[in-house]
């Protein structure tokens, strides 16, 4: 992988310019697909630095080191990633912080039809994420309404984040927290090692984290990350202020 600086305190956006990993990930997610960037989000990073950041320990995003429960990726956007990567450049010190992993399609069969079913009406919102609303005021936007299960019976995609996806109404209160029981009981976790590269299919699975103690001491946990997307629709492409970027959402909002 090359040789590592120390772990970040705080964000440094180019802290591993050049380094050997940016091929490595550029490969792998223009395999899958296109690697993308959001321009809400970091400025519009392609490999996003995943490690705790002093003074945001309980930030539920990746700066943070308190758990992070089940979500998909930028659960908001229209334009949501297909694949995500998470490459370990390097463990906790305690080598006990885990990627969760569960899938819809494990996770379902544990519901009931009229909780399925109810999870399948357009009547959910999202708030967007911390991550793309750090430099603006006021309450977070949400997206929707939108279904949280979608797609064929036997082949269903999902629309979730514990943290940001509510409930239109009590019925669907209780549809969510069912699904997130469920999630919960197909999990699995993964403790990576450094080297390791796990790659999500964002419409299938949602993943999270453990909980850890950052020590910022220079070798603490460090992640990278990178989206993937099959094909960004071509008046998104004439948007694209930088290649492989896409708009900020105060340009796209309500497009799709």
């Amino acid at each position: 992988m090359g040789e590592l600086p120390k772990t970040p305190q705080a964000h440094e956006p180019h802290i591993l310019d050049g380094h050997p990993t940016n091929g490595t990930l550029m490969l792998v997610a223009d395999l899958l697909g296109s690697l993308t960037g959001y321009q809400d989000e970091k400025s519009g990073a392609l490999f996003h630095d995943v490690h705790p950041v002093r003074g945001e320990e309980a930030r539920i995003e990746n700066s943070g080191s308190v758990a992070f429960d089940f979500h998909t990726e930028n659960v908001h956007h229209p334009l949501r990633p297909d694949y995500l990567g998470l490459l370990c450049l390097r463990q906790d010190h305690d080598q006990i912080a885990a990627t969760r992993v569960s899938s819809v399609r494990d996770a379902l069969p544990l519901l009931t039809d009229d909780e399925v079913a109810e999870l399948r009406k357009p009547q959910f919102h999202s708030l967007y994420p911390t991550s793309f609303t750090r430099n603006t005021t006021g309450p977070r936007p949400s997206a929707g309404p939108h279904p949280v299960i979608f797609g064929p019976a036997d082949r269903p995609f999902m629309r979730f984040n514990s943290h940001n996806t509510q409930g239109d109404h009590p019925q669907a209160r209780a549809a969510l927290r069912s699904l997130a029981t469920a999630l919960e009981r197909v999990c699995r976790d993964l403790v990576l090692a450094p080297g390791d590269l796990v790659v999500l299919d964002n419409h299938v699975v949602v993943h999270g984290r453990t909980a850890f103690t950052p020590r910022y001491d220079g070798q603490d946990r460090w992640l990278r990350r990178f989206y993937s997307l099959r094909s960004a629709p071509l008046w998104a492409q004439r948007m694209m202020r930088h290649p492989r970027v896409l708009p900020a959402m105060t340009e796209i909002r309500g497009v799709v």
